[in-house]
């Protein structure tokens, strides 16, 4: 639950990659690197197509995600349409306030027309607490060789209003992309 003061202003929007400006990039790519404390100076070209959620406080960028189309296909369904969140990041001194929280809300609003979204947690209690569900089956990336295991990853799933049946016990498999897999 966020708490303001009389004199604060919290403000919430949605934006995408290609209308923001070069200010509003460069205050991105800052937020993210010092939240995860790594360079995200690629993040636009790593996340093609993307949308944003910025929240504000009094102006200032406090927490910000994005996320990208992405095509995942559990076994035994087709590829899915998929919004896979990425950079969920809030400034380290707003941290534990709950903007980020209030970001993926709002996210959630604007993904409903896809099949299901999905994002690969740091910290998969924080998603649970917001109706994400982590899947338990094996992850694989498909590649123009076939699939590709990927151990050790981890991937959460939201159901949305189109989402089919899904079993989180069976596998599930991405296509292949630059960068981090998952």
């Amino acid at each position: 639950m966020i708490t303001l003061s009389a004199s604060e202003s919290l403000i919430i929007a949605r934006i995408s990659a290609t209308d923001l400006g070069a200010h509003q990039r460069a205050e991105i790519i800052a937020l993210c690197t010092a939240a995860y404390e790594e360079d995200f100076t690629a993040m636009f070209d790593m996340l093609p197509g993307s949308s944003h959620v910025l929240a504000r406080l009094n102006g200032q960028l406090v927490s910000h995600a994005a996320w990208v189309t992405r095509w995942l296909q559990p076994e035994g369904l087709p590829v899915l349409r998929t919004a896979f969140v990425e950079a969920v990041a809030t400034a380290p001194e707003h941290q534990g306030k709950g903007f980020a929280s209030a970001v993926l809300r709002e996210l959630a609003t604007h993904i409903t027309s896809y099949d299901l979204g999905a994002l690969s947690p740091s910290e998969a209690a924080f998603y649970e607490r917001l109706g994400w569900e982590l899947w338990r089956g094996p992850l694989g990336i498909r590649t123009e060789h076939g699939l590709k295991p990927t151990p050790g990853e981890e991937a959460m799933i939201l159901r949305l209003p189109q989402t089919p049946v899904l079993d989180l016990d069976r596998a599930m498999s991405a296509e292949w992309r630059v960068g981090e897999l998952w």
